[in-house]
């Protein structure tokens, strides 16, 4: 398979990684848009939020109960932070491994 994620899983491609389980991992993202700007992934491919099975439930809520842990790791947890992830090529997915985004560190804004 040739997914970037999927080789950061593997220790084929090096991240600068702030969090990591037997399920998730949790890296810097290369281009970031704020002070934390951090990936949350499954170590299970998964393309994206639409491709997760009923299987894939518990491993879900792991990750999100994993973000809480990455949000206080990156001391934004008291000041806020915005949880992303995107999908498809209108979504501006560029890469289908489902990953979210946890973006802070400063007063964010709404844009649409």
């Amino acid at each position: 398979m040739d997914c970037i994620f999927c080789k950061i899983v593997d220790g084929e491609l090096p991240a600068k990684k702030v969090y990591e389980d037997e399920h998730v991992v949790a890296f810097h993202d290369i281009n970031p848009i704020a002070p934390v700007h951090v990936l949350m992934i499954p170590k299970k491919h998964i393309p994206s939020l639409l491709a997760i099975g009923e299987a894939d439930k518990e491993l879900i809520g792991h990750l999100h109960l994993s973000l809480q842990k990455v949000a206080e790791a990156m001391d934004v947890k008291e000041s806020g932070f915005r949880v992303v992830t995107n999908i498809g090529t209108h979504g501006q997915q560029t890469v289908f491994h489902l990953h979210y985004h946890l973006i802070g560190g400063r007063q964010l804004e709404w844009t649409m």
